[in-house]
């Protein structure tokens, strides 16, 4: 804790005749508007390079060569989810064409490794998604099961002697 204290220490030289608050503030301020155009200069020399989902236009700006995959499964989101894990600079357009939407995934052409890896999981997850039925399913089959169950209710009885 201590050692957090003393790194963020700033040294502050102010000369004047008779020190005051009122000097002291002025000070302070001035530093912290020196800082603060400090921050804004270096944000604007460096711009932003988009990474993760973003737009086709964007994607071909960056002159890296696009490439692109097609999904034709309508749950996009899982994909999405599995590409920001590998880090993959993405966009997605939407192929209104057909009956079922089918989906274009652009990414960047040295991202292809990355991407495979991606898709890879994303297959194993739809295929392990389709291996094991829902929760819901198996509970509306097992309602059914019950439902059609013959169950008799009638009393016997006999007398033993």
């Amino acid at each position: 804790m201590q050692e957090e204290v003393e790194s963020r220490t700033v040294t502050l030289i102010v000369s004047g005749s008779k020190f005051t608050g009122r000097m002291l503030k002025d000070a302070i301020s001035k530093y912290l508007a020196h800082r603060k155009e400090k921050k804004l200069q270096k944000t604007r020399d460096s711009p932003v390079k988009p990474c993760g989902k973003q737009t086709v236009k964007e994607l071909v700006g960056q002159n890296q060569g696009v490439s692109n995959i097609e999904i034709n499964d309508p749950d996009i989101k899982s994909f999405e989810k599995i590409a920001r894990k590998y880090g993959v600079d993405y966009a997605i357009k939407k192929d209104r064409s057909t009956s079922p939407p089918k989906y274009l995934v652009f990414f960047k052409a040295r991202d292809a490794d990355a991407l495979t890896a991606a898709f890879t999981e994303y297959s194993s997850k739809k295929v392990k998604q389709q291996e094991r039925p829902s929760v819901l399913k198996k509970l509306a089959h097992f309602k059914e099961m019950v439902k059609n169950a013959v169950v008799d209710r009638s009393k016997k009885k006999e007398l033993e002697r």
